[in-house]
């Protein structure tokens, strides 16, 4: 017999009474009826219920066994009454009664409790993060894990790519992002960083002549977290290909993406039809680049009906250069309660409010309510109602401004708009690309900086970057699901000429963008083939996979929100003697 197990817990059928059978696993759970001892042991695959009393040699020492000892036992398969057979597991029909037990591993006192579904501190999870993994539910999450990435990497190699891994220690390369630096032994004084994506060594494959690449590639970003990305590093399917243009991209990469969705989306319905949208459009219908295209609505500018309005915060506002008065359709949020509730909620988010009307049944039809229908009159009241394609029960919500300036609060008031009246359907995956993405924008300093992937194509080529730089759109495109960005891609710029010229614009010289990037600008100049690519995240993509709303429910040891490893204790002090061989000094904190 083996030493731990003849069968896991998961195995046993009925075809197994009468057998005898070795089991090990952790302790799930301890019932004591009566002076039998039930014990439901668990593995990784199920689990089995053992049973124990008075009559088996070791009934002493399995009244000693506690929640979460990994124990070994020695039983015989015996079948379940009828009445106490249990569906629910693959082994509900059998029970094992013990006759011998060796205790594997005890446990101590439990910081946390494996079984059933309380609610811990993120602290203590993420301390304990290997009892938390016991817990069906993250079992589950990093199984499915798992399967998505055997399935990534199966329908990649079915679509004919090959599969490279790059360089981890690598030089540093504008990604959007701080890099990890790791201070170089053999070179005092310089460093190598961490690569935030592998952008410029696929690249440089397509150069080298392999038409298709993947990997599913670490990349190391030292960002500040959100629940929907890492701080410190995360798992990308990265991709390139050779001679293609940006809808061969999106036709590639499409069927990878559904199939994944509808494979693992537990019978959500996957929308087969992804609309290109630009990036300006995307701003103005949705507040966001990432929208969530379940929600039906859709903003609009509705300017000119208020412009000169009897309306005069409005009407003022108009007069400004570069305003705008944008609508928020809510169709069945006409209630005065609502609307209260939602200007409310754009003052939590630090706007002095959002201005409404509402329609509702009068004598001879229907009439508008607020206080914005009183100021502007029924005429241009009726026109904003047309536009926006409202009837009774209905309502709309207005911000003005600069656009950058309500934009995020006017795409989160929509969000919980869908979401509070019903709106949004919950049951469904729908995927956007959003197109035309502006190469440049300027800083809080009014600097010309890179908005998006500084290595893309821009759009029309040298003649593009004679002009206006905040006019130049690249060849960017990123695909949204469900209100997060699930894949960020371009087609690259791959002559030398146009990226001196892309980065100068920047505020890179032809000299540093030779010492930042020398070996892809090199490259570039034998022979380099049009290419392009993208990068889906695949803790995001198992995140709505799971239906989790955090990325460290799908993350096997995350950081905390603070970048910090609870469990093993990072970041921590250098070991002595570390810093003085590396030649370095920390600053003190005080």
């Amino acid at each position: 017999m083996h030493a731990f197990r003849t069968h896991t817990c998961a195995g046993l059928t009925k075809d197994n009474v009468g057998d005898t059978v070795r089991l090990s696993g952790w302790v799930h759970r301890i019932r004591d009826h009566g002076g039998i001892l039930f014990i439901d042991l668990r593995d990784h695959y199920g689990v089995t219920q053992v049973l124990c009393d008075p009559d088996s040699p070791v009934f002493a020492e399995m009244e000693k066994v506690r929640s979460e000892w990994c124990i070994r036992i020695d039983g015989n398969v015996k079948a379940r009454d009828p009445e106490l057979v249990n569906p629910k597991i693959p082994t509900g029909e059998v029970e094992v009664f013990v006759r011998d037990l060796e205790v594997l591993g005890a446990a101590g006192e439990l910081p946390l409790i494996v079984f059933g579904d309380q609610e811990y501190p993120e602290e203590t999870r993420l301390k304990y993060r290997f009892l938390d993994l016991r817990r069906e539910q993250m079992q589950r999450n990093m199984i499915l894990r798992s399967n998505v990435v055997r399935s990534i990497r199966n329908r990649m190699w079915d679509q004919g790519f090959n599969e490279f891994q790059t360089p981890i220690i690598t030089a540093s390369s504008p990604e959007g992002a701080r890099d990890f630096v790791v201070p170089s032994r053999l070179h005092p004084g310089k460093v190598y960083a961490l690569p935030q994506a592998p952008q410029q060594f696929k690249q440089l494959l397509m150069v080298s002549g392999f038409d298709k690449y993947f990997q599913i590639a670490p990349c190391f970003r030292d960002e500040d977290p959100r629940a929907d990305r890492s701080p410190t590093d995360f798992y990308q399917l990265d991709m390139e290909m050779s001679f293609v243009s940006q809808q061969d991209v999106f036709d590639t990469i499409q069927p990878v993406i559904s199939g994944l969705f509808e494979e693992f989306g537990g019978g959500r319905k996957v929308d087969a039809d992804w609309p290109l949208i630009s990036y300006k459009d995307a701003a103005l219908m949705f507040g966001t680049d990432k929208p969530d295209l379940r929600n039906p609505i859709r903003m609009q500018d509705v300017s000119e009906h208020f412009r000169g309005s009897g309306f005069a915060i409005f009407a003022n506002l108009l007069e400004k250069d570069g305003t705008e008065i944008r609508a928020i359709p809510a169709p069945t949020g006409g209630s005065r309660k609502f609307c209260d509730r939602m200007n409310k909620f754009a003052q939590e988010q630090g706007l002095p409010g959002m201005g409404y009307i509402f329609w509702r049944e009068a004598e001879g039809g229907m009439e508008a309510a607020g206080p914005l229908a009183k100021n502007i009159g029924p005429e241009r009241t009726e026109a904003i109602r047309q536009q926006l394609g409202l009837g009774v029960g209905d309502a709309a919500f207005f911000l003005g401004g600069k656009a950058s300036e309500f934009e995020a609060v006017a795409g989160r008031a929509r969000v919980v708009i869908g979401d509070e009246l019903g709106l949004t359907d919950q049951d469904r995956f729908a995927f956007a690309w959003i197109v035309d993405f502006p190469m440049y924008e300027k800083d809080d300093e009014g600097k010309i900086d890179f908005s998006h992937n500084p290595f893309s194509m821009p759009q029309g080529g040298m003649e593009a970057l004679e002009g206006d730089p905040l006019e130049v759109l690249g060849y960017q495109y990123d695909l949204a699901c469900n209100g997060y960005e699930l894949i960020s891609g371009a087609i690259r710029n791959h002559r030398p000429e146009i990226m001196f010229k892309a980065f100068e614009l920047a505020g890179y010289g032809r000299d540093e963008v030779e010492k930042r990037f020398g070996g892809m600008v090199k490259a570039f100049q034998y022979g380099a083939p049009p290419h392009g690519g993208c990068a889906a995240g695949i803790d995001r993509i198992v995140m709505l996979l799971a239906d989790e709303a955090n990325i460290r429910e799908v993350i096997l040891f995350p950081m905390n929100q603070r970048a910090e490893d609870l469990m093993m204790g990072a970041p921590s002090e250098p070991v002595p003697g570390q810093l003085m061989e590396l030649g370095l000094r920390l600053a003190p904190t005080d």
